[in-house]
């Protein structure tokens, strides 16, 4: 009987992969949700499936750490994600934070990165808007 479970299980596994519903890698915003609006500070929670946080400077392959882009675009694979005041890193493997915004609507694009800042591209990036009140 339990080889039969585990046997029925296997098939199950095999059949959503086949199928495409298993889990797919990529990123999400577990907080704040697509279209909130929100106030200062704004708390910011990541998301990620199919890869493991790690912290820059590891270079463990299906690893990497978020970086996320206020009011920018999901950049290219391979291409070094820069450090700037709307570009920030979470290099230690955070996967929340707090931000002060302007107010007014604002993109949020969290981009996963490899341990030395390359991006997984647009398959491992998501954007979403908020309203600042």
């Amino acid at each position: 009987m339990l080889k039969n479970k585990w046997l029925a299980g296997l098939v199950l596994a095999g059949s959503l992969a086949a199928s495409g519903l298993a889990q797919a890698a990529g990123v999400s915003f577990v907080a704040p949700k697509d279209g909130a609006t929100v106030s200062n500070p704004v708390h910011v929670v990541f998301g990620v499936d199919g890869m493991k946080i790690a912290p820059a400077g590891t270079m463990t392959e299906g690893t990497g750490h978020h970086h996320l882009l206020i009011d920018g675009k999901p950049l290219p694979k391979g291409e070094v994600i820069p450090a700037t005041e709307t570009s920030l890193h979470f290099g230690k493997g955070q996967t929340e934070t707090d931000l002060t915004l302007p107010p007014g609507d604002h993109t949020l694009t969290l981009q996963f990165g490899d341990g030395m800042h390359r991006s997984y591209g647009p398959e491992m990036s998501k954007t979403i808007t908020v309203h600042v009140k």
